[in-house]
Formats: structure tokens, sequence, C-alpha cells
């Protein structure tokens, strides 16, 4: 069981902190929930607490773990089913198995075929998906700023096709696990999850 302050991970909304553990009543019987924040576009999630092993949900992976990920994925083939079904088939079954490992491969994988092709709005849309699961550990693994973070994957997934960029010396991850600041409590989006 994860407690207040847990930061945890949830596949297809990506990390998240733990702001509280509510009861309520469902059917005559009392269940706990864990009322979860997502940075990233600030979203509220209620997930029901006998359900979270089912659902996927996990705590987030160190500094170094993330980035010995991400290296991995860097060192992986850039295959991908040339039938746009097959592909979306199988982002999506990658998304919804939570493994960040298989989430940055469908960002990395998407981000090069729009680069070399372009993208469907349905594959911008997994793409986006698959970014913002990828950020949203990044940020509470290392509390960082969004823009930080975004900047540390295209660097370290070598996706930064601006020269220039690369030459930013900030742009390195953070090894340490600094306390989270608080989040924005403005502009929240609420989900219930039994």
């Amino acid at each position: 069981m994860y407690n207040r302050g847990d930061k945890i991970v949830y596949p297809i909304y990506g990390a998240g902190v733990i702001e509280s553990l509510e009861e309520k009543e469902v059917d005559g019987t009392m269940q706990s929930y864990y009322v979860m924040r997502i940075p990233i576009g600030n979203l509220k999630i209620i997930v029901s607490v006998g359900k979270a092993d089912s659902l996927g949900i996990r705590e987030i992976y160190t500094a170094e773990q993330i980035t010995a990920i991400i290296n991995n994925v860097n060192a992986l083939p850039k295959d991908m089913p040339e039938n746009w079904n097959q592909r979306y088939k199988e982002n999506m079954g990658r998304i919804k198995s939570g493994k960040l490992e298989e989430v940055t491969l469908v960002y990395r994988n998407l981000r090069e075929r729009e680069r070399k092709r372009g993208l469907s709005t349905a594959e911008k849309k997994i793409m986006t998906t698959a970014k913002q699961i990828v950020l949203s550990e990044l940020i509470l693994s290392q509390n960082l700023e969004k823009p930080q973070a975004e900047d540390i994957l295209l660097e370290t997934l070598n996706l930064n096709f601006d020269p220039e960029h690369n030459k930013n010396p900030e742009n390195t991850i953070n090894t340490e696990n600094p306390e989270n600041d608080e989040n924005d409590e403005n502009d929240e989006d609420t989900e219930n999850v039994d």
C-alpha cells in the first residue's frame, strides 16, 4: 500500500504524487482510494487501493534507473510496422503496459517517423501521450520543470535536431532525488478510476 506523498506511476496517465487517501462507501461497503495528482496537465485521479496492482500502479523509478532505461532504448533498433493499424495496435499496447522502456520506445520511434515521413493525427496523439508519460516520471524523479525534462529527453534520445541545443551543459540528468515542490492547484481535471 502506498502512502500520502508517495510518487507513483499509473499506466496511460503517467507519474504523480499521492495527495491523500480517502474512504468512500461503494455498494454498502467502505473502500479506500488514492487521490493522485499528475504534474503535467494538473490532472487529479482517484484510484481504488484494491485495484492498484491490477491497474499496473508502480513506484516511480530513480533518476539513475530512468537514465539507464532511456539509454537502453537508444540502443534498440528503430523497427516499426509499415502498416498503420499494426503500428497503432503495437504502440497502444506498449503505452498500456506502463513500462517506461516501452513508452519511451513509442515516443522515440514516432518522433523519428514524424521527422522522416510525418504522422497522422492519431499517431501524433499517441506520440504526445507517450512523451507526457515519460516526462511526468522524469519531472518527479528529479524535481524538474517541464522544459528542462523535455530538453533532457530529447538530448538523451538524440532526437534534438538543433545542433546548437546540444551545447547547453545544463541539459544533463541530475542523479540526485530532491524533494518535489508543491504542484500548482489551478486548472485541475479529475478522473475517477474504480
